[in-house]
């Protein structure tokens, strides 16, 4: 392989696009920059964004990432995508923008939704998509441009997501991957096509939808208009990438059957890596389709999860802290005894999805006490977290999938006392890989790769990023963690009544 050859991967997020140059021969990031821009929020539960600023975060951040790095165009062998999925972008023929993208976080389509389970049936609806009925998948929200933007609507020649319409800035491709149509709510998941009938049920036009590519494909190559705009070299080869949950699921190693890792940030989820979908009973998890063909990702995600830690920073902070916060409530919560000393946390601050979803749920500490105090409070949020996820964990394993190990990524894996919290509440070991870039962006630039043929297969991952032994679940603490986890959820039971009650009083 040559020495030259570098990766370049985009991600677009929530906040911004973050840019990363890889080296193709070690797998490690040697150069990224951040182009950040605004998520408008014109009414109550509304989220867009103006697909202008992701053109100049590609166009800028490849630029500054170029000369940052002192590397030639020449050098780039590629360029793969990622990006927060289930949006809904309307362009016209010429990949003109008709209007701001509503993205993933938007819930206005809440009817259409409905009308959709109505249509097609919700158990239906799950069976074919992986999905329950919901506003925040890109089917309603493209309805609800047809109802209320019909102008809009007649002149929509298809609908993109964002790693979409950046691949299309330099390509000219209008194109789409497996795993973002999976979010879509009209994509036959294990057929690996868009769902025609039900497409037709609910009055949207196949046509409407792009043609559908595994992650490694060559969608195009870079144009001349592109490469004066982002100094790339026109002709590279361009990878079309995937959803930001199935790079990150990349990235972070899980590649074969089996396989599962817990990302915990501020939200969290579980995933695991399988040849079929899990279609859970109570449709508490939802499936996409996988980077790797016919692989796919089962997944449960929870709301509040590092965001219910730095709330308790927040309100607890005293000034008497020696250092971070974080690391002195780490240290105050190791000296507590599993079990909190009596005290539980339901970390619904957010209110929930998996394994409830419930957007009325509310967090609450229950069995708090005189002699409880901040270091029992922190336990019991990281406790909490746990048993939430082992709620999403026990969901997956009940559709008889086994997990060997459990490997953790995002920042809530830097604490030391919570990974052993996690490996005791899940009886899991925990893997640790050992990242030099964030997972997203590695998991778009291995299936880069592996599309121009610097790397064989996803197993490449393996050694770009080995994962290292953490720490070991202990066997003392295993009943009184398994007597709260089960307390946990009959206190959620008998608190779910009061949580409407309590979100009309919030309104009133």
């Amino acid at each position: 392989m040559p020495e030259q050859d570098y990766i370049l991967a985009h991600d677009l997020g929530t906040t911004g696009n973050k840019a990363t140059l890889f080296d193709a021969a070690t797998g490690k990031g040697v150069a990224t920059t951040l182009h950040a821009y605004e998520t408008a929020y014109p009414h109550p539960n509304w989220a867009e964004q103006d697909p202008t600023d992701w053109q100049a975060a590609i166009f800028q951040s490849t630029r500054s990432l170029l000369d940052q790095a002192s590397v030639s165009p020449g050098s780039v062998a590629v360029v793969s995508f990622s990006g927060h999925m289930m949006g809904a972008l309307l362009v016209d023929k010429e990949g003109v923008p008709l209007r701001p993208s509503i993205i993933w976080a938007d819930q206005r389509a809440t009817s259409q939704a409905d009308w959709i389970g109505q249509v097609c049936g919700r158990e239906q609806v799950y069976r074919l998509t992986g999905h329950r009925v919901s506003a925040a998948y890109t089917a309603a929200k493209v309805l609800w441009i047809k109802e209320n933007q019909p102008d809009l609507y007649r002149r929509a020649h298809q609908v993109l997501h964002c790693k979409d319409y950046a691949a299309f800035l330099l390509t000219g491709a209008l194109v789409t991957d497996y795993s973002d149509a999976s979010g879509t709510q009209v994509f036959d998941l294990e057929r690996r096509c868009w769902a025609d009938d039900m497409l037709d049920a609910i009055g949207l036009p196949p046509s409407l939808f792009p043609e559908v590519f595994p992650s490694t494909a060559i969608i195009g190559k870079v144009t001349d208009g592109a490469a004066a705009a982002t100094g790339l070299l026109a002709g590279t080869p361009v990878v079309i990438g995937g959803g930001d949950g199935a790079c990150a699921t990349v990235g972070a190693g899980s590649v074969e059957e089996g396989d599962a890792y817990n990302y915990i940030s501020s939200s969290a989820w579980i995933a695991l890596t399988t040849r079929q979908p899990i279609f859970d009973p109570q449709q508490r998890t939802f499936t996409f389709a996988h980077l790797v063909p016919d692989l796919y990702f089962p997944v449960g995600t929870m709301q509040a999860a590092g965001g219910s830690y730095g709330w308790l920073q927040r309100i607890c902070g005293g000034a008497e802290a020696d250092g971070p916060l974080f690391e002195v409530m780490d240290a105050e919560a190791a000296a507590v005894p599993p079990g909190a000393n009596g005290l539980l946390f339901l970390p619904y601050l957010l209110g929930e999805r998996s394994p409830y979803w419930n957007p009325r749920a509310r967090g609450a500490f229950v069995g708090l006490a005189m002699s409880h105090g901040r270091p029992e409070m922190a336990r019991a949020v990281l406790e909490g977290v746990a048993y939430n996820m082992r709620l999403i964990l026990d969901a997956l394993r009940a559709q008889g999938v086994q997990v060997e190990a459990m490997r953790l990524i995002g920042g809530g894996a830097r604490s030391g006392i919570w990974r052993q919290i996690l490996a005791n509440v899940y009886q899991l070991p925990i893997l640790l890989p050992e990242l030099t870039a964030e997972a997203t962006a590695l998991g778009a630039a291995i299936a880069g790769g592996v599309g121009v043929g610097l790397f064989p297969d996803f197993d490449v991952v393996r050694q770009l990023v080995p994962a290292r032994e953490a720490e070991q679940p202990h066997p003392a603490p295993r009943e009184r963690y398994d007597a709260m986890y089960e307390m946990f959820q009959q206190a959620y039971t008998a608190l779910e009544p009061l949580f409407e009650q309590l979100a009309v009083q919030a309104v009133d």
